[in-house]
């Protein structure tokens, strides 16, 4: 019996030992960085939605609805009177965006959005007539068309009162863009492909290379800088896809991110990063809170007195300080340990930003702090 408990303890040490070891979770490469070349474009365009049920643009305030309609029919061979000027109040101009994805081919079709851009109440039941969509070099990339899909809606009474739930302004086409023209790509044009990381780490940079050398052999890959990873690749475009599908796959350890604290100073927002730790030093918050309470004091004259009541106002003005503890943070204390003690002490979100900014004023907070 004792011969196997001691058989035993070896394999017990190599399991504490097993344990004890730091995971490091592996990632492929495509959800690391994305291929150079390899984007989307964005979109924008102008148009009028119609078919409206009264929840249009007021044409006195948005004139330029009443002239795109114009233009419109003009081009249709409709001409409307110069003294004449519809009161309109089932068409709204609209915006209209979209992205082009990599690789599209005309005759492929693009989900779009479609935004009021006067003072249309909502788009609800509205169809959007065809607009052009251009892309930064003023050329036309896509033509949209299509009824809107809008998520929220809007009632309103006589007297002015409205209820609105989510957005009634904004809508959706499914499918509501058709590609006219393909956008030219610079995948193919060398022997080597490039692959630009997500966030900038010179660490992930050095673990990628390492991973995609001991894949595909020696040389493979190279660094470029702290984003930008050079990878060798054949010519030939079918051999080029088959290739980057096996690239994408790879995994790796990414490097670990920086220590970071950011606070949003407008919710009161507090997110630590795992690699945040604080210097010993001893913390006394407290709270001070001061209340002032108005009132009025009357007084009256006498009976038959010949004098006139005064009304005389009377401030209450009391100091209130909570009693702070002071806590203590150990030295290299870890995130679950600042987290902890923190809330011991029952701090608020708005007494740890302060908190935080004092330490990193005294010079304990091994971290970088960014305010948003």
């Amino acid at each position: 019996m004792r011969t196997a408990l001691l058989r035993l303890i070896p394999l017990a040490l190599l399991a504490l030992a097993t344990l004890a070891t730091p995971v490091h979770a592996q990632e492929r490469v495509k959800d690391l960085a994305s291929v150079g070349g390899v984007r989307g474009n964005a979109l924008v365009g102008y148009g009028l939605v119609v078919g409206l049920d009264g929840s249009g643009d007021r044409t006195s305030q948005s004139p330029f609805t009443v002239q795109s309609l114009r233009n419109m029919l003009n081009e249709l061979g409709v001409t409307v009177p110069a003294n004449v000027n519809p009161q309109l109040k089932n068409v709204a101009a609209v915006a209209i965006h979209a992205e082009l994805p990599p690789f599209a081919k005309p005759g492929q079709t693009i989900d779009i959005t479609v935004s009021s851009i006067a003072n249309a109440v909502s788009l609800r039941g509205g169809t959007l007539l065809m607009a052009p969509l251009k892309g930064a070099d003023g050329q036309v990339y896509a033509i949209a068309q299509g009824s809107l899909v809008v998520g929220g809606f809007g009632a309103q009474g006589r007297d002015g009162s409205r209820v609105s739930v989510n957005v009634p302004s904004v809508g959706r086409i499914p499918n509501g863009a058709m590609v006219e023209r393909e956008v030219a790509g610079g995948f193919g044009d060398s022997g080597e492909l490039t692959l630009n990381l997500n966030r900038a780490d010179f660490s992930t940079v050095s673990n990628m290379v390492r991973a995609l050398d001991a894949r595909f052999g020696p040389g493979t890959a190279r660094a470029v800088d702290g984003v930008t990873v050079a990878v060798r690749a054949p010519f030939d475009p079918g051999a080029r896809i088959g290739f980057l599908a096996e690239v994408e796959n790879v995994e790796l350890s990414p490097g670990t991110a920086p220590a970071k604290v950011i606070v949003n100073s407008r919710t009161g927002t507090v997110v630590m990063g795992a690699q945040v730790r604080v210097l010993p030093a001893a913390i006394a918050h407290g709270s001070l809170s001061v209340t002032i309470t108005e009132s009025v004091d009357v007084s009256q004259p006498e009976a038959f007195g010949r004098g006139n009541s005064v009304i005389t106002p009377r401030s209450d003005v009391s100091v209130d300080q909570d009693g702070s503890r002071m806590f203590r943070f150990a030295g290299g204390s870890s995130l679950d340990e600042i987290v902890r003690a923190v809330n011991a002490v029952g701090a608020a979100p708005g007494d740890l930003i302060a908190i935080l900014e004092a330490l990193k004023q005294a010079g304990a907070l091994r971290a970088e702090l960014e305010v948003i």
